[in-house]
């Protein structure tokens, strides 16, 4: 019999999480960026340390089995136990570090090399997150955050330090009555229901779909299926290029919208010298792409 103390890995018992919050080996695949046959081996190697079969296939996706229910929120105390210990040392360590925190189509890799170029001694990781991730500033998982405005997140709470602008574009199929268009007014779009990820907020949002009866969508790839099937439009920041590596989209500049601003967010009060400096690479570094 296995001895947990020494081999229950944390790596599988966050796998078992996700899986156990979209309900659906795909999605979570998908959040935790691996393979689904993979994800699906990983889950099987933690069933078999536990002797206990954890999770049931339905058509729908999956369910948790009565071991499941029972280990989850024992999995869940883990985990955040595991966050804890790592913060409380983080905290007392000397040695220099900062995770940094990007989201969608951003490319922070310049301001990463110049600060690595600053400060060598230092450790500096990234995290990509996505817009489900929206608690990853507050809950210390990252120190600083590096994505475009608005945020939901309080001012009063937070540090923002403006990057740069960009203009908006509209993203819209071929054959679309305004695919041809020179460009489209922010009034003409005005009137269209919006579906926006959990980061926007109702402001103008970085991303945006625009369309009748359409839900939320979290997945960007997603996003721009919805947009090529003709179920709806999205408005999107110009430094974004992943929609023209599709040919049935065509996009048209927007007159009239508020731009784009990329940020740098850090939680107000913040003890860690790392994170001015790299606010300091970023702005040093980090400017708009050409158009």
């Amino acid at each position: 019999m296995n001895d947990l103390g020494q081999d229950l890995e944390l790596r599988l018992v966050r796998y078992f999480t996700v899986v156990a919050k979209h309900q659906h080996f795909g999605r979570a695949a998908a959040d935790l960026h691996v393979a689904q046959p993979a994800l699906s081996r990983q889950i099987q190697r933690l069933e078999k340390h536990l002797g206990a079969r954890l999770l049931d296939r339905v058509p729908q996706g999956t369910r948790l089995t009565p071991a499941g229910q029972r280990f989850l929120p024992r999995a869940q105390a883990l985990l955040q136990s595991a966050r804890q210990a790592e913060l409380v040392v983080r905290e007392q360590a000397e040695t220099k570090r900062i995770t940094i925190g990007y989201v969608e189509d951003l490319v922070i890799t310049a301001a990463v090399r110049e600060l690595r170029r600053r400060h060598p001694d230092a450790e500096i990781a990234t995290r990509y997150l996505t817009c489900r991730d929206v608690g990853a500033l507050s809950d210390k998982r990252v120190d600083a955050l590096i994505a475009r405005s608005p945020l939901p997140l309080a001012a009063d709470d937070v540090l923002t330090t403006p990057l740069y602008e960009e203009p908006r574009i509209l993203a819209v199929p071929r054959g679309h009555p305004w695919a041809d268009r020179a460009s489209v007014t922010a009034e003409e779009l005005a009137g269209e229901q919006a579906a926006p990820c959990a980061f926007d907020t109702a402001d103008w949002t970085s991303y945006r779909i625009l369309g009748a009866d359409v839900p939320p969508i979290e997945n960007y790839e997603d996003k721009l299926e919805l947009v090529a099937s003709g179920r709806a439009i999205a408005v999107l920041p110009v430094g974004d290029r992943r929609s023209s590596l599709r040919p049935d989209l065509v996009t048209v500049p927007i007159e009239g919208a508020p731009p784009s601003q990329v940020v740098v967010v850090s939680r107000k009060g913040d003890p860690n010298p790392m994170i001015r400096n790299l606010r300091l690479a970023a702005e040093a570094v980090l400017t708009a792409p050409a158009a």
